[in-house]
């Protein structure tokens, strides 16, 4: 690749870092989402193990002599590697004989079976997972309010720029794929729904080459697609299968089913958040359902911008799925981690950044600007309550992020308030 017109991305300085304190680095991640225009622009030599020239001659030769596949200038770049998953053990040796850092960097769009791996590669192999453009890589936020330093409880009020709706549900269509940045908002739709198909009708079969029902793997993403951004579970989805798409699925094959798309990298999961509350309030353990993109559960919904704004419900939890992609994004960037909230008192908080100190921010997302004033009162209500429990921790700031507002500041009750096209790392 020609180094010069690399797209800076927000993971860079996470991969510098890692290479300069593991032998290797593992950077995984959905097919599409740059991971291996990344790590060549970091790399020195590389080699495509699914490359088809030569009757895909590169995987054979992984296959019959892992060593030669090491050889060149470091960081090597082995793309694929879990095409022939002996290279992660082959990696992980040479890694042993030679404590040099940042030897290779090892790309995968699909977690394979363990079979034939000898090793974790704990300590040798760091992983990385990397996702989709933020609104502030694709150019689509200012970027001017920092994310880290609003959990710091900094922000400098300022003016931002008006968003339209119609610009949002684009914003949420086109998706954060690096290939559709210079295509029209007609052509980037298209990608999202032949991303879908490639993935189905080829990459489930190789990732353990087990054929499965691909109308049956619909039905269940077509569900998950209509449950976006909720804790749904899988009970909830056969049965919503059997009332919208007139099918049954059995629990095992929902289940085989999910792990799939777990593996592929299709999904990606907020997990439940307790740990910095230490309060007596019993908290569900549910995780939030995601698309790694929210692009994918439009594409899978037939969603355009005219159908959305008439289902005002869907486009919310759509657009929570956009804020909550770009907050992991952000968040990971400072060694911060993403969550969710929701207790058996009905109190929910949309998102929850624990940072590495152990204090956390409490986050509601809305689309519009009218829904402010509602949000921010339950912020409050939430930290009120932790507070009365002798051992309850509150959040050690309360915001809402929005669609439809021109404005970042603080509220006179210390809620801030911050559009998500102003918001960055």
């Amino acid at each position: 690749m020609k180094k010069k017109e690399y797209k800076p991305r927000i993971i860079d300085a996470k991969i510098e870092e890692y290479l300069s304190a593991f032998g290797a680095i593992c950077l995984e991640g959905p097919k599409w989402c740059g991971k291996t225009w990344t790590s060549s622009f970091h790399s020195n030599s590389e080699i495509y193990i699914g490359d088809p020239a030569g009757n895909f001659q590169n995987r054979l030769l992984a296959e019959l002599s892992p060593d030669m596949i090491l050889e060149g200038k470091t960081p090597r770049l082995i793309d694929e590697w879990q095409e022939v998953p002996s290279l992660w053990d082959a990696v992980r040796y040479r890694v042993d004989q030679n404590p040099q850092k940042g030897q290779f960097i090892l790309t995968g769009s699909a977690t394979p079976n363990h079979k034939g791996i000898l090793h974790s590669g704990a300590g040798r192999i760091a992983r990385l997972r990397m996702r989709p453009m933020s609104l502030y890589e694709a150019g689509a936020s200012s970027g001017i309010v920092s994310l880290k330093e609003l959990c710091q409880g900094r922000l400098k009020p300022v003016l931002t720029e008006n968003v339209e709706l119609k610009k949002l549900a684009e914003l949420i269509i086109r998706g954060g794929w690096p290939g559709s940045l210079s295509l029209s908002f007609e052509q980037a739709a298209l990608l999202p729904a032949e991303y879908l198909n490639a993935v189905i009708e080829d990459d489930v079969y190789r990732i353990d080459g087990i054929k499965r029902d691909t109308h049956k793997m619909r039905l269940l993403l077509r569900s998950l697609a209509r449950n976006e951004s909720t804790t749904v579970t899988n009970r909830t989805l056969m049965k919503d299968i059997k009332a919208l798409d007139e099918e049954e699925l059995d629990s095992n094959t929902v289940s085989s089913y999910l792990d799939i798309f777990r593996r592929l990298f299709l999904t990606d999961n907020q997990p439940p958040f307790s740990s910095g509350i230490r309060s007596s309030v019993r908290v569900k353990q549910a995780e939030k359902r995601h698309f790694s993109d929210p692009s994918l559960a439009c594409a899978l919904l037939k969603a355009t911008p005219a159908g959305l704004f008439g289902d005002l419900e869907t486009l919310g939890f759509l657009f929570e799925a956009l804020c909550e992609r770009d907050l992991r994004i952000y968040a990971e960037s400072f060694g911060a981690l993403l969550y969710h909230y929701q207790d058996y008192q009905n109190q929910e908080i949309d998102a929850v950044i624990e940072l590495p100190d152990g204090c956390w921010c409490a986050f509601e997302i809305k689309l519009g600007a009218s829904q402010i004033d509602t949000a921010a009162q339950n912020l409050l209500e939430i930290r009120k309550q932790i507070e009365k429990d002798p051992k309850g921790r509150p959040p050690s700031i309360l915001c809402v992020l929005c669609g439809l507002s021109n404005a970042a500041y603080q509220r006179p009750d210390g809620v801030f308030v911050v559009p998500i096209t102003a918001l960055g790392p």
